[in-house]
């Protein structure tokens, strides 16, 4: 456990952990499993990935006047206009494997601009309206809070998908050995009540 005590390490370390439960998520499914859309409007669990990480690049990238080492590698911004999904599917030459590592170099890439700057550090979000200015503690919280809440996404989805649950990978946070059939019929006879 990291110390948690200096304000920058503690933000840090979420944006860090949300990252790591949110590609946790992939683990042991196959391309096709990644790839399929859980929901009716497509949302998949290598979506959110590819989706995450652009969302990193450009937060911790251009915010900050730096650029991505390779940003053909990324979703550039002229690509919402034609598709404004883009960054939430692979295409076909993509990979699960090859997404996974794309990100965890975007995670290096973030990292490198948390660690060279101060919380008070200035950038400007360019697709914000009116190019607003931000710090970098404002970043990495509004990205952290993004990241979260697809983390939350892929916990639904994985979930649907084969009933893999919990918060972290060494840590479930689910009680062991519960009776789930038993408290999901629970849950509907208490909501058949006002039905």
């Amino acid at each position: 456990m990291e110390d948690l005590s200096d304000p920058k390490a503690a933000l840090h370390a979420y944006l860090r952990g949300n990252r790591e439960d949110l590609i946790w998520k992939l683990d042991g499914l196959s391309e096709r499993e990644v790839r399929l859309p859980r929901t009716a409007t497509g949302n998949n669990l290598l979506g959110v990935v590819k989706h995450c990480l652009n969302v990193e690049a450009g937060y911790f990238g251009p915010t900050f006047g730096r650029e991505f080492p390779t940003p053909d590698e990324l979703v550039p911004l002229t690509a919402f206009d034609e598709d404004p999904q883009a960054d939430w599917y692979a295409r076909e030459d993509e990979t699960k494997d090859g997404l996974i590592d794309l990100y965890r170099r975007v995670g290096a890439f973030a990292d490198q601009t948390i660690d060279q700057l101060p919380l008070d550090a200035p950038g400007q979000v360019p697709w914000w309206p009116g190019r607003q200015d931000v710090t970098l503690q404002r970043i990495i919280i509004h990205v952290t809070c993004d990241l979260a809440r697809h983390a939350g996404h892929a916990d639904i989805m994985r979930e649907q998908h084969d009933t893999a649950v919990g918060l972290r990978r060494n840590n479930s946070v689910i009680p062991d050995d519960y009776d789930w059939p038993a408290y999901v019929s629970k849950l509907t006879k208490l909501a058949d009540h006002f039905g």
